[in-house]
Formats: structure tokens, C-alpha cells, sequence
């Protein structure tokens, strides 16, 4: 009978000194009470609980489970747990490396082992999903006949990732990234305890904080820091992991930034007003500070997507579409890769032409509304499909636009107290220029009169329709980015000067620093 390879390299690894095993082996739980966050896992009665062989006279526990979750939060410790909690074998694989001649390898010495010995066989499968669909289907005959039980971990989306026969026989547990919290009492574990640095050294608050930040939810990058500061700071005789020996170990200076504090929004604010400003290398450092900080990538994506309809808004309409994309991909692929996202949405706003056209035009409405001027809605635009409503007059006179050419009748829509009221100013910067056109027309028919022509563009067919290609502005037809030469603006509201370049030159405080959000 040939060797069992598996069960021997594990054996052999049990017999090394354990102190010259990593922090974050050394670290590794031994019982799922020790297993550190992901507690929506670890209820009573959940399916790890009946798995170790807790709450055993229920039903039994599942033959196959897939980890989905973030590096670092668990996935390799709790098969790790399950094996040692009902005393099973243990053998790790890697996708990386490993290949259906060695998944054989193991399925054969797992069924020697029940047969033989009456010892189950717990198969950790790390990165399954570099696996191929051929690779894949030699697990199904030992997940099917319980030959192991399958613990397979994977960071991509297993819905994607692996395949449907070995998804529909396993159950799916979600990870979530570790929280500061998680990680600090980890971090405190591994100071204090024997296993750990046996209290070795002592981590002052400022480099804590610091090793938490670039932990990024991940206990084993955590523990590495700390194993390597601590050896840094050993090595020079002193018993603190100071800041700066930290810095020097893991190579990474610590970013002045407090998610909680001061910095927090000064640097948001920066970032923001970079992007207003069309800095486009400016805004990509205050995003790098943000992202090496730590910062929830959610918080960044809002930002952006403020910041595409307050600065940027009607001169190109498509950036907000850019910002709430980017916010989406970034919930669905989380940090490292979400960097990139967040580069090419900083990028797109930062380069895109700028209006806060829409941002004052909601200001000047909502200050009007606050001072009383909202009054009654026309009779003729009021509801009139209920008993009653003509003998009140509602909806009496109300012309259908679709029934009269151009599609926009010559009647009031505005209450009496803000009749003649133009809150929107559209600039004459990038794809809002058209629509200024598009503006002077519709108000006019409105109001009954004839549509305004302009010397430099064809007549128009139709009020409300933006010019065609061929009757289209230079700023129709400029490059992405190209500066548009700036035209007169309309007049400005009451009370407001015109600018040097025709816009507003008081404009409402911008909104780029919130008060008090919550990533």
C-alpha cells in the first residue's frame, strides 16, 4: 500500500517546534467560541455548530459547505475547527497548485481511512474557483457518497465560480470582512497570550490604530504586521512596537486620517472640491489617502455620486450615470479591486465639463418653498378623476400637450405666487448648451409666444427638441474635456451678479463636507 502523502506532511508538520510557526497559525482558533467575528454563522443550531457535532440529535450536519468571503476572515480556520472539534482528518489543498490526479489521491485515502479505521476525512479545497469545470466534477462522486466532507473556500462569487452541481449539493455560508473591533481583540489575544508573543512587547494606541488601518478586515494580514513589528522591535531591544518600528517592518507609512475625526472630512472635502476644480491629479491623491486609510469604499462612491449631479450636473448628464455604476460595482467586488473603479469614476468626473446649475436651480426652489411661496395647484392641472371633481372645477380647461403640435400647450403650470419664476440657468459649458437652447424655446411657448431664434443654428422643428446634429453649437461638438468658449448666460436672478464667465457669481455653500454621514 502506497503512503498516504497528506496524512504524513500533516504529521510531520505537527511534530515542528509550534513557536517557529507564523503569528497567525499560531494564533488559529481550536474551537468555533474562539473563531473571531462572523458570528451570523456561529448561532446555535447553525449548520457549523451540527457540523463540529453540536446539537448532534438533530439532523446531521452538511456532507459539503462552500466559504464565500474577503481574504483573512476566516475560511481556511473554521475547516481548520471543524476537523479538530470531531477529531478528523485534515487535509488542505490548493487549487493554485493542485490538480485532479492529487483530488484522487485524497478521495482514495479518505475511503481507506473509514474503511479501515473508522476516520472521517475533512477536505479543505482553498480557491476552488480556479478550478476548472473538469476539475470540479472529480469532487462530485466523494461529495455525493460523503467520502469527505467538502469544506471549499473561494473569494469570488460562487455563483459564477463553480458549478452547479457542486453548488446545488452544498451549502453556500457567506463571510463578512472583520470589523475594527473583531481584529483589535485578536490583536490583543496575540500580545498577551503564551501561544502568541507571551506579552513580549506592548502596542501603544497610535500603532495600533495604524496596524488596523492597513489590516483592512483581514486577521491574517493583521497578525503578519504585528509579528513583524514586534520583531522589528525585539531586534533593537525595545519591548513597545513603537509607530515608527511598525513603519519600517511592513513598509508602509501610517496616513494621518481618522475615519471618525477631522481628517475624515477634510480630506473628503478635498478630494470633492478636486473634482470641482478639474484636478484631476489632485483628486486621484485625496482618493489614494482615502483608500490607504481604510475608508469604506461605499462612503467614497457616495461622494462621487454627489458630486456628479452638484458640480458637474446638465454638462454632461451621463456622469452621474458613471458615479451610480461605480457605486455598484463597488458594493458587489469590495477592496483591492474596487480601487480601480473608484480611479476610473474620480477620473470621469474630474475631466467632465462643470454646471451647479442644478444644484442652484434646487436651491433657489427649496428657499422659496421655505418662505411660504407654495401656493395652491391651478385649477386645471388638479385631479379630476373622482366623483365630484367637475362640479369643484378641477382638471377644467387642462390641454393635453400631445394634442397640439410640438407637444407643449400655452398654459399655466406654476401656482400664482411663483408665476414667471426661472430657478434653472443652464451654462453654456459642455451638453448643457443645447439644452439652454432647448430652455429659451419651451418657456417662451409656454408663455404663448413665438419661439426665439438664434442667428448661428437652423430652425428647429419642434420647441422642446434639442438641436439636430447638423444645427448643433462648437460645444455639441467638442472632444470629452475640450474647455467650451464661454457665451453670454442667460440673465442672472434677482439679487445676483454675472460673473466674468457669464455664471452666477454667488452661489450657494456646496454640500461637499456632510455633517455627520455614517460609511
Amino acid at each position: 500500500m502506497e503512503p498516504d502523502l497528506f496524512t504524513a506532511a500533516e504529521e510531520d508538520r505537527r511534530e515542528k517546534d509550534p513557536a517557529s510557526s507564523p503569528l497567525a497559525v499560531r494564533m488559529r482558533p481550536r474551537t468555533l467560541d474562539e473563531v473571531v467575528g462572523q458570528q451570523h454563522l456561529l448561532r446555535p443550531g447553525s449548520p457549523l455548530r451540527r457540523l463540529v457535532g453540536e446539537g448532534s440529535s438533530g439532523p446531521a450536519g452538511p456532507s459539503s459547505v462552500i466559504l464565500w468571503g474577503p481574504p483573512g476572515t476566516g475560511k481556511t480556520t473554521l475547516a481548520y475547527v471543524v476537523s479538530q472539534a470531531t477529531n478528523r482528518r485534515f487535509v488542505e489543498l490548493s487549487a493554485i497548485t493542485a490538480g485532479v490526479k492529487e483530488v484522487r489521491a485524497v478521495i482514495e485515502g479518505a475511503r481507506r481511512a473509514s474503511g479501515g479505521y473508522g476516520k472521517e476525512t475533512v477536505l479543505f479545497l482553498d480557491e476552488i474557483h480556479r478550478f476548472s469545470k473538469a476539475q470540479q466534477d472529480s469532487l462530485l462522486p466523494a461529495v455525493e457518497n460523503r467520502w469527505v466532507t467538502l469544506i471549499a473556500a473561494t473569494t469570488e462569487n460562487p455563483y459564477f465560480s463553480v458549478i452547479s452541481p457542486l453548488l446545488s449539493r452544498s451549502l453556500l455560508l457567506t463571510l463578512e470582512p472583520l470589523t475594527d473591533e473583531d481584529l483589535r481583540g485578536l490583536v490583543h489575544r496575540a500580545v498577551a497570550e503564551e501561544r502568541g508573543l507571551g506579552g513580549a512587547v506592548r502596542l501603544p494606541e497610535d500603532a495600533e490604530a495604524h496596524l488596523l488601518r492597513i489590516a483592512g478586515g483581514d486577521a491574517r494580514r493583521a497578525l503578519t504586521a504585528l509579528e513583524a513589528g514586534a520583531g522589528s522591535a525585539i531586534a533593537k531591544g525595545e519591548d513597545e512596537v513603537t509607530l515608527q518600528s511598525l513603519e519600517e517592518a511592513v513598509d508602509r507609512a501610517a496616513v494621518k486620517y481618522d475615519r471618525d475625526g477631522d481628517q475624515h472630512y477634510d480630506v473628503a472635502s478635498a478630494l470633492i472640491k478636486s473634482i470641482r476644480g478639474s484636478d484631476v491629479d489632485a483628486a486621484l491623491h485625496y482618493l489614494a489617502r482615502m483608500i490607504e486609510a481604510g475608508e469604506d469604499p461605499r462612503f467614497i462612491a457616495r461622494r462621487l455620486m454627489i458630486s456628479a449631479s452638484e458640480d458637474i450636473g446638465m454638462a454632461d448628464p451621463t456622469a452621474l450615470q458613471t458615479a451610480v455604476a461605480a457605486a455598484q460595482a463597488v458594493a458587489m467586488i469590495g477592496f483591492p479591486e474596487a480601487a480601480l473603479t473608484l480611479s476610473h469614476a474620480t477620473i470621469a468626473l474630474a475631466l467632465a465639463p462643470k454646471s451647479n446649475a442644478a444644484t442652484t436651480a434646487i436651491g433657489a426652489a427649496l428657499a422659496d418653498v421655505r418662505a411660504g411661496l407654495a401656493g395652491p395647484v391651478p385649477p386645471h392641472l388638479r385631479d379630476g378623476h373622482y366623483q365630484g371633481a367637475k362640479k369643484l372645477g378641477n382638471a377644467q380647461g387642462y390641454v393635453y400637450p400631445h394634442d397640439v403640435p410640438g407637444a407643449i400647450a400655452a398654459q399655466q403650470y406654476a401656482p400664482d405666487t411663483i408665476r414667471g419664476k426661472q430657478y434653472y440657468q443652464p451654462t453654456r459649458y459642455g451638453a448643457e448648451a443645447r439644452y439652454a437652447d432647448v430652455v429659451e424655446r419651451v418657456r417662451a411657448r409656454l408663455r404663448g409666444e413665438p419661439p426665439p431664434r438664434r442667428a448661428d443654428t437652423a430652425p428647429q422643428a419642434g420647441a422642446g427638441v434639442p438641436a439636430s446634429p447638423a444645427a448643433q453649437t462648437d460645444a455639441d461638438k467638442r472632444a470629452p474635456g475640450e474647455p467650451v468658449k464661454p457665451a453670454p448666460a442667460a440673465a442672472p436672478r434677482d439679487g445676483a451678479q454675472p460673473g466674468a464667465d457669464g455664471v452666477p457669481a454667488k452661489a450657494p455653500e456646496p454640500s461637499d463636507q456632510p455633517a455627520a454621514e455614517t460609511p
